[in-house]
């Protein structure tokens, strides 16, 4: 039997193709999660601009829940990818169980909390009145599941870190396959099932989730894939949970921080009516699709920048980085230059509403570019996540929204009377000011720096059958002559 190694070693071999090889398992994940939402919009839509704003809504609010579990589990998931690539198997598995512990807590907290207020929560968000029963109704049950989605997300973080992709994604398909069939029966009661509508939608996000959450937990503790979490990881151990929250509390607040700002922008949106409401749910749904080549390149990148700090090669983790960046260019370019063609016929898929649909024109039109500037700022995050310095990442991202986008939209939409187009052009400058901020941050060089504790211990060899740093595959085994082309790749995005 061919011997099992934790994840895909970074440290060696041709960095353009073990970059796409944890990132396109991450693309797809990503592409499956945003399918949760963007299925319910599809059905929904089709009972009115009512039910369609229900998951728009929601889904700035939740995503402050999720914005505290991915931050804090970052933290986790930067120890484990460091450790793995300096060898120190036996603290992989206790950075895993200490992040499985916090994350536990931190979700069922959100879940009640949101529950008992989101009547004011709503109510803050200017839902509009021929929505706002509906709203709640989906609203309460996703948060229901959302303990099962901070689970997944610990498995999730755990198995991106040793550079394995491929299992999370294989989780994503089965359930996101269960959502695409439980909607169409819960909303509208096909069969036995009776007609739920909205709440439908909702229930059937809340079961597929749980089932993600049930495989992920299984197979870390089963030992899927050569790794497994034992039960002795989830005692308390007080110095990596300090570095857990040391890297994840930055990143928490600093996406939190993004969630509260997309919150209150939502509110500002809702202001102009369900039409403008609904054009801004759809473009932003669109724009994050095209943007989740770069979530899957943004993280492959702070897996190798992990693993490459951690194994002492911060020129290597430095050339992922250039390598990342070209790639990013060559992808989004022509994403986003049909964006900017075909905005109207992109709403058009949605909903048959003219209203809608020129709203969703306008939006396009104005953002696209900034979009394909962002994606370049996607993967500076991750050179930093990778690297446990998070600050960074933290302003930029709180800056964005809270010192540009808002007043800019509130300045421009409200103030001088621009309206929805005032919205739009307040999208475009926060991302291409965040652009021009990253990049000089970056080129500071503060990042080239690992976290994790210079001493190397005895790897736990009843964790991980095979060396952990030795070669994954052969495709891991390239000598020098194929890692030169690396060089290559890199000397056309030099920095």
């Amino acid at each position: 039997m061919k011997p099992a190694t934790a994840g895909r070693d970074m440290t060696q071999g041709p960095l353009a193709r073990n970059l796409l090889a944890v990132a396109w398992p991450v693309m797809l994940s990503f592409l499956l999660h945003t399918l949760y939402n963007l299925v319910d919009a599809f059905w929904l839509g089709k009972l009115g601009k009512a039910a369609l704003v229900a998951p728009t809504i929601t889904m700035n609010v939740i995503f402050i829940g999720m914005s505290v579990a991915m931050g804090l589990g970052m933290g986790g998931t930067t120890l484990v990818s460091q450790y793995r690539g300096a060898g120190q198997v036996k603290e992989m598995g206790r950075a895993g169980g200490q992040t499985l512990i916090l994350l536990s807590f931190v979700g069922l907290g959100i879940a009640i909390i949101g529950f008992i207020f989101a009547v004011p929560i709503l109510k803050l968000l200017q839902t509009p009145p021929d929505a706002f029963g509906e709203t709640l109704i989906y609203l309460r049950w996703i948060l229901v599941g959302m303990p099962c989605m901070f689970a997944f997300f610990v498995y999730q973080g755990i198995y991106t870190g040793m550079g394995d992709t491929v299992g999370p994604l294989q989780v994503n398909a089965i359930t996101v396959l269960l959502n695409v069939v439980l909607d169409p029966i819960l909303i509208f009661g096909i069969g036995p099932f009776p007609e739920m509508g909205v709440a439908g939608a909702a229930l059937a996000t809340c079961l597929s989730r749980g089932l993600a959450s049930c495989i992920g937990l299984y197979r870390l503790f089963r030992g899927n894939r050569g790794f497994r979490l034992q039960l002795s990881d989830l005692r308390w151990d007080r110095g990596i949970m300090i570095r857990i929250l040391r890297i994840g509390v930055p990143m928490s607040l600093g996406q939190t921080g993004t969630s509260l700002g997309f919150t209150l922008l939502m509110g500002i949106v809702n202001t102009f009516g369900s039409a403008v409401t609904a054009a801004f749910g759809i473009g932003h749904r669109i724009i994050h699709m095209a943007l989740v080549p770069m979530f899957g390149l943004s993280q492959a990148n702070a897996t190798a920048v992990g693993q490459n700090l951690g194994a002492d090669q911060p020129e290597r983790a430095a050339r992922s980085v250039r390598i990342s960046a070209l790639m990013t260019g060559l992808v989004l370019l022509p994403i986003t230059t049909m964006m900017f063609c075909f905005g109207d016929s992109i709403s058009r898929l949605f909903i048959n509403d003219p209203e809608v649909i020129q709203y969703g024109h306008d939006l396009f039109r104005i953002t696209s570019s900034s979009v394909f500037a962002f994606g370049f700022v996607m993967v500076i995050l991750g050179s930093f996540q990778g690297s446990g310095h998070t600050v960074p990442v933290m302003v930029l991202n709180l800056s964005r929204l809270w010192v540009i986008r808002i007043p800019a939209a509130f300045l421009l939409a409200i103030v001088l009377g621009m309206g929805p187009t005032g919205l739009w052009w307040a999208m475009f400058l926060s991302n291409t000011l965040t652009a021009i901020a990253a990049f000089i941050w970056f080129s500071t060089g503060t990042w080239k720096r690992k976290v994790i504790e210079p001493e190397i211990r005895p790897a736990d060899s009843s964790r991980v059958v095979g060396s952990v740093a030795g070669p994954v595959g052969s495709s891991m085994a390239a000598g020098p002559e194929e890692d030169s082309s690396d060089l290559t790749v890199a000397a056309g995005s030099s920095d």
